[in-house]
């Protein structure tokens, strides 16, 4: 039996999406760990952590109920897909700003 000594990146981007503290604990085992896959999915989820606070503080100053929802959905949408893509072991950009979330945050890695 062959012992592989790096994993493949599936559990840090699995762990990137569940929460601030585990995007922070995925972070740190990636530190140790870099893949590619790793670095996509905590590229992403970053982008859906700081687009969620964003958006939110944006919707509380407008004071419009509706527009909280539709963004509290959105955000979940985005969620989910990185959260699947990360099951699977897929680079699969979220809709509208995964590209840019590859951009903008090309420093992990």
């Amino acid at each position: 039996m062959t012992e592989v000594s790096k994993s493949d990146g599936k559990t840090i981007a699995i762990i990137s999406y569940i929460t601030l503290i585990g995007w922070i604990i995925a972070y740190i085992m990636h530190d140790k760990d870099k893949t590619d896959l790793g670095a996509f999915h905590l590229r992403q989820s970053l982008g859906i952590i700081i687009t969620a606070i964003a958006l939110s503080v944006v919707a509380s100053f407008v004071g419009i109920a509706i527009l909280s929802w539709i963004i509290q959905i959105a955000i979940l949408v985005f969620w989910v897909l990185g959260f699947v893509g990360a099951v699977q072991g897929e680079k699969k950009l979220v809709p509208l700003l995964g590209a840019q979330f590859q951009d903008w945050f090309k420093g992990i890695g």
